[in-house]
């Protein structure tokens, strides 16, 4: 498509979401080609929520299996380094039976206690201070924690395990790593997760605890997986490694960034903040609009899987294909007001986890009773949320990420 709108762009990306950009899209080109830079091949990008939504349960012509990201790995580059989320049905139906379990509503609720706990200590720690980064003090300790505990990783080297997830994930970003895909020759790493040396170090710290777990099992989610059969056979070393990476990466960072864009959206919005506080009630759809809002998860890949038709346009078997949540979740023709920040937003079926098909973040429930807590916590203590700086966003399209975001907050005590 020829567009003054590059959404690959990430320079674009690191100063703003361009929301603007793709509400002209959904208007006028809801699906589009872009032309990449060789050796990329180039894109379909979707823009409309009816489209994401269908296009997301037709696994069998839209497939995961070739990745989620702008890269085009090979086929070798996949078979290293596949996880759950590169996976169509039916493996991944099996891989996803063996980890459900552990995500229910019934068993996260169990560490609600845990999570209010996790919370209070951040705030005891920050609150005090008046100004401080709500990135570095509260979104970025809680979810580690909570996710420590359910996987059971050592409190030790939660710091390490937050500084790889933060290079792997934000591996276009100069300022969290120094090995840049789409700047460096990365060509050595591709076999490794985000195609990043620090994929290997991820790697190598998870088999350092699937040993230490296989001569010594605990009640954790890294015991169960180790101990987990499908189809009569253990889980391969590969399998381990695609899994702890994944597990370590996705259940910290989108709760991270969830947590973090939704106060800078109470900040930017002080009437929701005094109308949060003044109706708890209102805390669980406040918690859904800060979801659908953040849009923690830019958008999902998938690849075509034959010569079709869909909508009047003709796709070829092999072409990329981008389903922007974070344009869907702004969509006129689903939300009233989409670009209102409403935490009494209902109904509210926002995109930010997925929604049909088969890949429907197996987090959604620790991720939210997570963001519910740390609003009900400081709704308790926090009389007003204002910007002391400027946030400083991540360079990249695939995530919602916020590198500092300074505050500064007038508790109760302080009238």
């Amino acid at each position: 498509m020829d567009a003054a709108f590059d959404p690959t762009d990430l320079d674009i990306w690191a100063t703003r979401v361009p929301y603007a950009e793709f509400a002209c899209l959904r208007r006028n080109a809801p699906i589009a080609w872009f032309d990449e830079q060789p050796p990329n091949h180039g894109f379909w990008s979707v823009h409309r929520y009816v489209d994401i939504i269908e296009i997301s349960r037709d696994t069998a012509r839209f497939s995961s299996a070739t990745g989620v990201s702008f890269e085009e790995p090979t086929e070798a580059d996949m078979a290293a380094r596949r996880t759950i989320i590169d996976m169509d049905p039916p493996s991944h139906t099996k891989l996803r039976k063996v980890l459900a379990p552990s995500f229910t509503p019934r068993a996260v609720a169990v560490y609600e206690h845990f999570v209010r706990k996790l919370t209070k200590l951040s705030l005891d720690a920050s609150l005090h201070l008046g100004e401080f980064d709500f990135v570095r003090h509260v979104a970025r300790e809680v979810p580690i924690r909570v996710l420590a505990r359910i996987m059971g990783l050592p409190d030790d080297q939660l710091e390490e395990f937050v500084d790889l997830g933060d290079k792997l994930i934000a591996n276009t970003d100069p300022e969290i790593t120094d090995v840049v895909w789409g700047r460096d020759d990365t060509d050595a790493y591709r076999m490794y997760p985000f195609r990043s040396p620090y994929g290997k170090q991820l790697w190598d710290m998870g088999r350092a605890l699937v040993a230490e777990r296989l001569h010594h099992p605990a009640g954790d989610l890294l015991s169960t997986v180790i101990c987990a059969e499908i189809d009569g056979e253990r889980l391969s070393e590969v399998d381990l490694d695609n899994f702890f990476s994944i597990l370590v990466i996705a259940g910290n960072e989108t709760t991270r960034i969830a947590i973090a864009q939704g106060i800078l959206a109470f900040c930017e919005h002080p009437g929701q903040w005094e109308r949060l506080r003044a109706d708890p009630n209102l805390l669980n759809s406040a918690t859904e609009e800060v979801i659908r809002w953040s849009c923690p998860t830019h958008f999902m890949r998938r690849t075509v899987a034959e010569d079709l038709e869909y909508k009047g346009v003709s796709m070829a078997k092999g072409d990329k294909l981008v389903l922007w949540y974070v344009s869907g979740n702004r969509d006129e023709r689903i939300f009233e007001s989409p670009d209102t920040f409403d935490i009494g937003r209902s109904p509210n079926p926002h995109l930010s986890f997925g929604r049909g098909g088969p890949h429907m973040c197996l987090g959604a429930h620790l991720a939210r009773l997570e963001i519910r807590v740390v609003l009900d916590e400081l709704c308790k203590r926090v009389a007003r949320l204002e910007l002391a700086g400027d946030p400083a966003r991540t360079r990249t399209n695939f995530t919602n990420g916020l590198k500092r975001l300074p505050v500064r907050v007038v508790t109760e005590t302080a009238g």
